[in-house]
Parts: C-alpha cells; sequence; structure tokens
C-alpha cells in the first residue's frame, strides 16, 4: 500500500488551499485538468493545516520519549537500591549464621566453658573471631542466660533476653531482634558437649544501622549512573523528535489522525472494492479488495477502464458521466453490487468514485447460516426424540428416523450383542447387529435389521471401531476398501445410487456400543470434514440415549431373573385345590407382588398373596425373603394369625437392619393374606397384615367378599394381634386372591374396582384359567403402573368314604382295638401293602398319646395321594426323636415313625395337638412288612455310633 499512501498524498497537495510543504503559498499548478471556481455555498474540503497554538506530534513524542525515560530510570535505581539492601541482608544473615556456629564448634571452646573462669578464656578468643568474621559482636552464655563474652564488657554477667528457645533446643537459626546493640540480624548456634547435649549458646549480631550505612556508601555511584542515562535518553529523544518533526510537517495529532482515517477508510478498512476514475474514463486509483473483485492487472490505475478486460457492461457504466445504486453486475464467477457517485463536490478534480459489493459471498454466508440453524433444530429435534423410551432398539431407531432425510438419504445403525442384552461391552469387537435402518425401501440391498454382520478387517467400518474414530468415504464407487467388504452387495449399494458414506462409532462412557452409518444417494453432497462433526454430534447424544436404555435393560433383566427366580417355578402337586395364576409386572419394572401355594397335612393347602411396596431389585430381593419366610413359617403348621405374627416380627427386624445400611431403602411397607382350606371340613381360616379381602364366587354364580378382622400392614410394630376369620364353602367355589394392582389405579378408586371384580367374577361356574383370563382382561388397564397378582382356586372335597375317623379312651387296652379297625380300613382301601407301617405307626402315636397326652384323644385316617395318619390328644406337649442308649428301653419310637413314613410332624389347635405322618403309596411305598423292625432298630444304633 506504500505506493497509494504516495499517491493519496500528492492528491491531497495538489487540493486548494493545502501546500505542499508547511509555510509554503498555495500554487496554482494543476495536472492538466482545468480547476473550475467552486460555487458560493458548495461544501470544501476541511482545512488540514495545523495553527500556531497546536502541540505537534513531534513535541508530544518527546514529551512522552522523556517521561517514560525517566521512570524507567527512578523505577531502576529503586530496585537497584531495594536489592542492594537485600542482599545486604542476606549477607549479615551468612556471615553472623556462619560466625556462630564456626565458634561454637571451634577447638578449646568445651575446655574454656568448663573452667573456673570461662570468660576470662573465651573473651579474647571472642574478640579475634568477631574483628575476623567482621560481626559486631561474639556472645556466648550459657543456657541460665548469663553473659560470658560480648563485646561491650559492660553486658558481661547479665541476663541475656531473647528468642533463643530454638538454639537452646540444639537448632542454629537467624533473626531480626531488638538487643543490648539495637536493632541487629542475630544469629545463635548451639554449644554442645560430647554426648550431644547442648550446654551453651553463641550468638552472632550485626545491626541494621551499619547494614544501612553499607548501603548508603552506593548511592552516589546509583545516582550518578542514573543521571548519565537520563541525559543520554534525552538527547537521544530529542534527536528522535526533531526527525520526526521534519517527516509530520509539523502537522498537530487531529490532522494527522484525519487523514491517516480517510485514508484507510478508503483503501483499508471498508470490506468493498474502491474505484476512482477519472473524467476521461482512466482509472486513478484501485484498492486491493477492487483488484481481487474484478482481477484488475497490476498496472492498471493509469489505463482507460475499457482496457481492463472489464465485461462491456461493467466497464460502459465506469465510463459513463452517471450514477448508480446497487447495479448487479458479472464479473467472471461473482455477482458485484456496484454504485457510483462523482466526486466534483468534493474535490478539485472532476470524476467518480465506485464502490463494489460481493453478493456471491454474502448468499454463500446466507446459506451456509441456514445450514447451520437447520443443524441446530435438527440436535434440538434429536435431543427432543431420541432416548424417549428406554429400550434400546427403539433408542437405535430413533436416531436413524431423526437424521432422515434432513441430514443423510439412508441410516444405518450396528450394535453390539452385549448391548442388546444390556450387558457391559467388554470389548468392541467386527461383528455387530443391525438394529435400525431409516431412508430405504423394503427391496434395498442392504443387511436387514436382526442380522449379524462381520466386518473384514481393513474396510471403512472395521477401522472405525478398531481405532474408535469417525471416517468419511465420499467417493464409494472409488474406494476399494469398501467393496471389499462384500463386492457383489457393494456393486448393488452403488446400483441403487449411494455414493458417499460417513460412519461414526457410538461411543457412551469411553465405551463404545456400535456404529452409526450415514448415506447420501443421488443428488446429495458427498460427506465432508463438517458433516462428520455434525454427525459425532449427533451420534455421541444418541449414544447417551443408547447407554441409558442398555443399562435400564441390564437392571430390568436382572430384576426379572431375581424375581421370577423368587417367584414359583410351578405349582405344587395336592387334590384339595384346582389352581390357575397370573402375574403382570408394571411397566416401570418388576415390583414385590407375590403368590404362593404351600401344601400342608392334613390335606390342607395354604393360599399366600403379598405385595412389597415400590419397584427394582430391593423390592423383588424383600419379596423373595418374605416369601421363604411364609414357607418356613407355614412348616411349622402355624395358624394364620400365629404365622402374620411370626412375619410381622421378621419385617420390622429386617427394617431396622435396612436402616442401618446405606445400602438401600427400608421396607417401607408390606402386605400379605394368608388362607388355608381343610378339603376335608371345606372350611377356609383367613387372616391379613393390611391387604384386600379375598373374593369368594359360589358355584351358583353369587359373589361376596371374606373381611378377615382388619389388620396393619407388616413391619409398623403396632404390637396389635392379628386376628383370623372361617367360612365354610361348598365344594366348586372359587377363591379369589389379588394384589391392589389389579383394581386400583390413577383412574379407578378401589371402591369402583372391587365391584368390577365382583362384576366379573359373577355368572356362571368357569374353570380357574378360565376365571383369570376373564378378570385381567375386564380390569387390568392397558399401562399397568403397578404390578398384577392374581390367584384363583377352585375348592375340592375329600371323598368322605376317604375318611376313617376314631375316638379313643385314655387306655392302653383300647390300642389294640383302634389298630384293628385301621387295618380292616386299609384292607378296604386297597392299601394292604402299606398296612405294616402303618400299623406300626398309629401303635406307636396312639401308644405315646394315652401315656403322655390329655383326652380327647382321636385318630383320622385320609387317603388321598399319600396316606395320612393324625393321633390327636388334649396336650400341648410335643414329642421328639432323641438317641436311645443301649439300656433304655423307651425312645425308639418316633425312630420307627420317621423311618416308616415320608413326613410327619407336629401342629398345635387350642384344644391340644395332632401328630401326623404321611406314607407313600404304591411301589414307592417303604419299608415293608419284609424289613422286620429289628433290621430298622440295628440301623437306629449303626446311625448312633
Amino acid at each position: 500500500m506504500s505506493g497509494y499512501t504516495g499517491r493519496f498524498r500528492r492528491w491531497l497537495r495538489r487540493a486548494p488551499g493545502r501546500s505542499a510543504s508547511p509555510g509554503a503559498p498555495p500554487t496554482g499548478r494543476d495536472t492538466g485538468d482545468q480547476q473550475d471556481e467552486r460555487p458560493a455555498g458548495a461544501g470544501a474540503p476541511p482545512d488540514i493545516r495545523p495553527s500556531l497554538t497546536t502541540r505537534s506530534v513531534a513535541r508530544e513524542v518527546f514529551l512522552l520519549q522523556l517521561g517514560l525515560v525517566v521512570l524507567l530510570v527512578a523505577a531502576a535505581v529503586v530496585a537497584i537500591v531495594v536489592q542492594a539492601r537485600r542482599d545486604t541482608m542476606t549477607d549479615a544473615r551468612h556471615r553472623t549464621l556462619a560466625a556462630a556456629e564456626s565458634f561454637a564448634h571451634s577447638w578449646g571452646l568445651q575446655e574454656a566453658l568448663n573452667s573456673d573462669d570461662p570468660t576470662a578464656k573465651l573473651q579474647p578468643l571472642a574478640e579475634a573471631a568477631r574483628k575476623a568474621s567482621g560481626v559486631d559482636a561474639l556472645i556466648v552464655y550459657k543456657l541460665d542466660g548469663i553473659t560470658l563474652t560480648h563485646s561491650d564488657p559492660r553486658q558481661i554477667g547479665k541476663h541475656v533476653i531473647g528468642p533463643y528457645a530454638d538454639a537452646a533446643r540444639g537448632k542454629p537459626f537467624t533473626r531480626t531482634f531488638e538487643g543490648a546493640l539495637g536493632l541487629s540480624v542475630i544469629s545463635a548456634a548451639p554449644v554442645k558437649d560430647s554426648s550431644g547435649k547442648v550446654v551453651a549458646i553463641v550468638s552472632a549480631p550485626v545491626t541494621v544501622e551499619k547494614v544501612q550505612k553499607s548501603v548508603n556508601q552506593q548511592l552516589p555511584i546509583f545516582l550518578g549512573t542514573a543521571v548519565g542515562a537520563l541525559a543520554l535518553a534525552g538527547g537521544g529523544a530529542g534527536l528522535v523528535s526533531r526527525r520526526l518533526r521534519r517527516q509530520t510537517h509539523g502537522l498537530g495529532p487531529s490532522e494527522m489522525t484525519r487523514m491517516y482515517e480517510h485514508h484507510d477508510a478508503v483503501l483499508h478498512a471498508v470490506r468493498e472494492g474502491v474505484l476512482i476514475v477519472g473524467r476521461d474514463g482512466r482509472l486513478l486509483l484501485a484498492n486491493d479488495e477492487a483488484r481481487r473483485l474484478l482481477d484488475l492487472p497490476a498496472d492498471a490505475e493509469g489505463r482507460h477502464v475499457g482496457d481492463l478486460g472489464l465485461d462491456h457492461r461493467t466497464a460502459g457504466l465506469l465510463a459513463a458521466d452517471r450514477i448508480a445504486t446497487d447495479e448487479v453486475h458479472l464479473a467472471q464467477d461473482r455477482l458485484l453490487a456496484l454504485n457510483k457517485r462523482s466526486t466534483a463536490r468534493y474535490g478539485a478534480h472532476q470524476g467518480s468514485v465506485v464502490t463494489l459489493r460481493d453478493t456471491t459471498e454474502l448468499r454463500w454466508l446466507s446459506g451456509r447460516a441456514e445450514v447451520a440453524r437447520e443443524r441446530l433444530r435438527l440436535l434440538y429435534d434429536a435431543g427432543v426424540r431420541i432416548g424417549s423410551t428406554l429400550n434400546v432398539e427403539r433408542t437405535a431407531e430413533e436416531l436413524a428416523q431423526v437424521a432422515v432425510p434432513r441430514f443423510a438419504d439412508i441410516v444405518t445403525v450396528e450394535l453390539l450383542d452385549a448391548v442388546l442384552k444390556g450387558e457391559e461391552p467388554a470389548v468392541a469387537g467386527t461383528e455387530l447387529r443391525r438394529t435400525a435402518i431409516a431412508g430405504l425401501a423394503p427391496d434395498h440391498p442392504l443387511h436387514p435389521v436382526g442380522e449379524l454382520i462381520r466386518f473384514v478387517p481393513g474396510t471403512p467400518v472395521a477401522e472405525s471401531v478398531d481405532q474408535v474414530r469417525s471416517m468419511v468415504e465420499p467417493d464409494l464407487a472409488g474406494s476399494s476398501a469398501w467393496r471389499s467388504q462384500d463386492p457383489e452387495r457393494a456393486r448393488r449399494i452403488l446400483d441403487h445410487g449411494v455414493h458417499s458414506l460417513a460412519v461414526v462409532p457410538l461411543r457412551a462412557r469411553g465405551v463404545v456400543l456400535g456404529l452409526v452409518d450415514f448415506w447420501r444417494s443421488g443428488s446429495s453432497p458427498p460427506f465432508d470434514d463438517e458433516d462428520l462433526s455434525f454427525a459425532e454430534e449427533l451420534a455421541g447424544r444418541a449414544a447417551v440415549g443408547i447407554d441409558n436404555a442398555r443399562r435400564y435393560t441390564r437392571e430390568r433383566t436382572m430384576a426379572m431373573t431375581l424375581q421370577r427366580s423368587l417367584m414359583p417355578r410351578g405349582l405344587p402337586d395336592q387334590d384339595a385345590l384346582e389352581v390357575a395364576h397370573r402375574y403382570l409386572p408394571a411397566q416401570a419394572g418388576v415390583g414385590g407382588d407375590w403368590f404362593d401355594v404351600i401344601p400342608l397335612p392334613g390335606a390342607r393347602v395354604a393360599l399366600v398373596v403379598g405385595d412389597v411396596v415400590g419397584h427394582g431389585l430391593h423390592a423383588a430381593a424383600t419379596m423373595g425373603r418374605l416369601r421363604i419366610a411364609v414357607h418356613n413359617f407355614s412348616a411349622l403348621d402355624l395358624s394364620p394369625d400365629e404365622l402374620l405374627g411370626h412375619l410381622d416380627e421378621l419385617v420390622t427386624h429386617i427394617d431396622v437392619q435396612d436402616e442401618d445400611t446405606e445400602e438401600g431403602p427400608a421396607i417401607t411397607g408390606a402386605t400379605c393374606l394368608f388362607v388355608v382350606y381343610d378339603s376335608v371340613s371345606g372350611k377356609i381360616t383367613a387372616a391379613t397384615a393390611g391387604h384386600l379381602p379375598p373374593a369368594v364366587a359360589h358355584p351358583d354364580g353369587r359373589v361376596e367378599f371374606l373381611h378377615p378382622p382388619v389388620a396393619p400392614p407388616l413391619g409398623l410394630a403396632t404390637g396389635l394381634p392379628f386376628e383370623t376369620a372361617e367360612l365354610s364353602l361348598p365344594e366348586g367355589s372359587r377363591l379369589v386372591l389379588y394384589t391392589d394392582g389389579l383394581v386400583e389405579n390413577r383412574s379407578r378408586d378401589l371402591d369402583t374396582g372391587l365391584e368390577a371384580l365382583r362384576t366379573a367374577l359373577a355368572g356362571p361356574d368357569r374353570t380357574p384359567e378360565d376365571t383369570c383370563t376373564t378378570v385381567m382382561q375386564s380390569l387390568l388397564p392397558a399401562r399397568s403402573a403397578d404390578d398384577v397378582a392374581l390367584l384363583v382356586a377352585r375348592t375340592r372335597r375329600l371323598d368322605p368314604a376317604h375318611v376313617a375317623e376314631w375316638d379313643v379312651p385314655r387306655d392302653p387296652a383300647a390300642v389294640g382295638p383302634v389298630r384293628n379297625a385301621c387295618v380292616l380300613q386299609l384292607a378296604d382301601w386297597g392299601l394292604q401293602d402299606i398296612a405294616y407301617g402303618t400299623e406300626l405307626i398309629l401303635s406307636e402315636l396312639l401308644t405315646n398319646a394315652v401315656r403322655y397326652g390329655a383326652e380327647p384323644i382321636h385318630v383320622r385316617l385320609l387317603h388321598t395321594r399319600t396316606l395320612i395318619c393324625e393321633v390327636s390328644d388334649g396336650s400341648s406337649t410335643s414329642p421328639h426323636i432323641r438317641q436311645a442308649k443301649d439300656t433304655d428301653e423307651e425312645g425308639r419310637g418316633l425312630f420307627l415313625v420317621a423311618q416308616f413314613a415320608e413326613h410327619w410332624g407336629t401342629r398345635y389347635s387350642p384344644r391340644g395337638k395332632t401328630i401326623w405322618a404321611a406314607q407313600a403309596i404304591g411301589p414307592e411305598a417303604l419299608p415293608s412288612e419284609e424289613e422286620p423292625q429289628e433290621d430298622l432298630l440295628s440301623r437306629w444304633e449303626d446311625s448312633g455310633e
């Protein structure tokens, strides 16, 4: 721009009222153009000559330089003085510490200290050392603070005061302290004997006044140097100012600023092309932007505009004597907006100024801004649409759908099998399963959804997985690496018009979950690096959603697996009830609803339904603990109210344990309904702990709810007892147990739900399986927010012909007749093969009842899947197996009972106890009569050795 600057200055010099140099009169010369007289009132260019009172630029520069030099010299002097003082103080510290430690470790010091007159021996030595080291004093004093040596003899024998505690502990130190000599730098060192014990202290002070004098002696040198530097710098600044005054012609700052602001505004500051064309059509001035836009030659200035190779329309406008406003002209591949104005009113030269603006770039920038806005909207839509469900496959489909067609024509998503299963992928492999496709017709040539793709090493996809980085193939037809994956399929893909591919890994928390492939076809432009950056941003957001869905899938799978392992896998075999069940987990995840069917001795069956508050692993685990507890308590053959009482204590204990840990919340609520059905009497006994009442559908279609006495949920520790309710049911009645998720939800209150359940159960008799189907279809909402457990049992009665009972007086002679009657009854039932074992069991149990029990004594035989022998009496004492000694005549009866029976046990009632034993029926019924009692007793004795 130096050429432009010189021409601009010459042009200014030719302006009227401005001389070429300060003080020179204006000349009447021109460059050949006739100078017209300016009419009155016309805008005249401002006079930029400096006034007499204006301070010139050279003077201001001189004053500024001089001020800076003075400040720098003053700062340097201060810094040197401060540094000298600091160095002198540091030297004083080192010198005093070296003198104190040297004298403390000098030879003969210990002997002098132990002499009768230490001062006499040490004072000469201390004075000699003080003079040699240059310190003000060498003071020796013992630990009691009495001075032994001092530069001032008057201080000898006095008690020293100072911060010498560190030296007394064996550590030398240096400090600034106000002592007998004034403010001094004092160093102290301990004197130790041969055992290492401190026996005295040596201190060496140097007064601060002495240090300051040393610094003051250097001040004349510093000041003289500063004055010389100031004079030299001032002279140099004067020479520079004189030279600057000649160069600026004495112009002031405002005039210089105005002149160069005009220059920069015309030639540099604007981002528009500027041309100045003379009256004869010759180009006088062109800035860089105009040269670039019009592609002007280097010698364009001075040439006629028609000779510059411009478009004839553009050249005509430049040469014409007319104005133009935003006329669009074509210059090579650019669209230029031209504005033309005359300079006659603003200068002595007749001509025009033309400005040019490249609208091509403006349109390109506008298009880029529109693309950026569209991609921001796409990212916003992706944040809203991707991850709407916690499902891995659905999240992958949402990613593919949101990018088509706004970013790519086709999108495919491949995930690792471990991710689809909800597991944590250990190492990203090249075997991925196609999970989602968007943008293709059904007959597309790509791998279908669900297919496992093994990518060949070296292909773009395989390299993207191995190197965990995004890759772009702008031209698939020219990519041999991409075609090597499957040449035939690649050919068909290219035939469909697909021509560009971008591969981006789906990575979350540093783990690769899979890949997303963006494809473009037809007239769409190929992918570039900017597109790849956007694809990475889009894939990054989707990867978070996929990882969240994967983790949710893993936790849900774990909870479902845990719940399935804790729920009944099948119903036990029994003849008292025909049972069907349903269980449906909530949409939010598994919960704590559960049910169970537990066979009990005496042709009885227990039905259990419970509900633990909450969802997830904790609720499922708590449910399993309660179910196992119910099984264990049921093995004790407790009544429903007693069983719930023990369960309540257990839940309270679990709550206390959970509150003491940080692993999870306490149960905070659990309900349970326990119902026992006796197939002999047809009677049910129910007890509830805050659970909904069971429904009873009679064979005639009538439905009623059995309401046991109200009791609080488990774990509240209220101390209130549980109570039972009893009801006799005709054979064929349906007993329905359920959880609150079936009858209660946000849109339906509890009373409405119970009435809907009553309606669904009413009507003709149905099987339990059909009843479950009807109830679930009638009451279950489309999306259940809570777990649903349903248990339907239709009652059966044990044939009275399969029940035999005897009342037995408390007389040993009555045992034989009852035993014989039982043998005859077994013969009527066709069970002669187990008559021997039954006779032995009955004999032992009945004898124990007669001997140790109380009246009334009752015997009952039940012929079901097994033969159950029960002996009841009015006593509450329970027998147990014990190890009989060789000399004992008793204690082996229950052992024999246990050998002949499959199971045996004791249950209690308000009237006493019942001891029962169950025997298998059929070929597996062992032992038989062929195994005599002596062999059983010998087995007992062998097991006790």
